[in-house]
């Protein structure tokens, strides 16, 4: 019986080759070269039309200079916050499926640090999805967060 299975195994492999070996060739063409620099990745709001991210960043007890209500687009880059460009290239470099403008989990250990009295508000459209985030300087977590978005957020002192 195992005589049987390979002699029926050795005659498949045999027909096999004897198959492909009177295929007509298959002339393989080079895949084309891919540029170094492809530029960069389009962004959502690009690829469907859609209109620019749009965010609306309202600051109080920052300091001076540093309150008010500016309205910030990007793509293309417009509105009248002080540092249009430079918050917009802080967005866009955040990793893609990280919400930016999450809020600090309700379980994190956060220092008992107090960073001063600055509140914002940032409302409006990010690649298409509604934002509407809160940020104060209430503790370690909240100082981090509002840092990490410095830029779009101002400097605030302690």
């Amino acid at each position: 019986m195992l005589r049987r299975l390979v002699l029926t195994a050795v005659a498949s492999a045999a027909a096999s080759v004897a198959a492909l070996s009177a295929a007509p060739a298959v002339a393989l063409s080079p895949v084309p070269a891919v540029p170094a620099d492809l530029g960069p990745i389009p962004l959502p709001s690009q690829l469907t039309g859609a209109s620019p991210d749009r965010l609306t960043v309202k600051v109080t007890d920052a300091g001076e200079g540093n309150n008010g209500t500016y309205k910030l687009e990007c793509h293309p880059t417009g509105g009248t916050h002080p540092s249009a460009q430079e918050a917009c290239e802080k967005l866009d470099q955040e990793r893609w499926g990280r919400d930016l403008f999450a809020p600090t989990p309700a379980d994190a250990n956060c220092t008992m640090q107090y960073g001063g009295p600055a509140t914002a508000r940032i409302t409006g459209t990010w690649h298409g999805r509604p934002v509407d985030a809160t940020y104060d300087r209430s503790n370690g977590c909240e100082i981090s967060r509002w840092n990490n978005m410095v830029p779009v957020l101002p400097e605030a002192g302690a």
